[in-house]
């Protein structure tokens, strides 16, 4: 199922990248991966590991009306100041656990790190909102996990009529 119409904005959480300390290669590399989807990247942003930062940029991303999916990079791991989790659940209107699950699942099959990360999604009025990781390997990595999905859940939380045609595994 391919959805071209999936508008998505890609926010990179870092502190060294916000300062110019350290390249972002997290953000640009979704970006690639999202536009290999076929999908549209309607917006990105750069924010410090700054709880209140975070939240305010997921509110105006989510609010706006002009983003259907919102992935954050970094953050999400067990440092002091990765926040990113914190300052998403705070803006949420429900939570989606399987996301996470999932993405969680498939890394450890990678490294047993993957224990380590934090990261949730949920919703926020009609947009989906999934914390990925920091490394832009493991970024665009946990993407693939659940980009399968993301087609669906965009349809429901629009309340497409053709939503219900994907709850049915076709049999070949």
């Amino acid at each position: 199922m391919s959805n071209p119409g999936i508008r998505v904005s890609i926010l990179t959480i870092s502190d060294r990248s916000f300062r110019g300390e350290r390249e972002d290669l997290s953000g640009p590399a979704l970006v690639k991966a999202i536009q290999q989807l076929g999908w549209n990247v309607v917006q990105t942003g750069l924010v410090p590991d700054e709880k209140e930062m975070i939240s305010n940029w997921l509110i105006q991303a989510c609010d706006s009306g002009k983003t259907d999916l919102v992935l954050t990079t970094g953050g999400t791991g067990f440092a002091p100041r990765d926040v990113t989790p914190e300052a998403t659940r705070a803006i949420l209107e429900r939570e989606a656990p399987g996301i996470a699950e999932a993405m969680r699942q498939k890394s450890l099959q990678i490294t047993p790190h993957a224990m380590l990360s934090r990261a949730i999604a949920g919703i926020r009025k009609r947009t989906l909102i999934i914390n990925l990781p920091g490394s832009p390997k493991a970024a665009v990595e946990n993407l693939q996990t659940v980009a399968a999905v993301i087609p669906h859940a965009v349809e429901l939380l629009q309340e497409s009529p053709d939503a219900e045609k994907g709850h049915t595994l076709s049999s070949s």
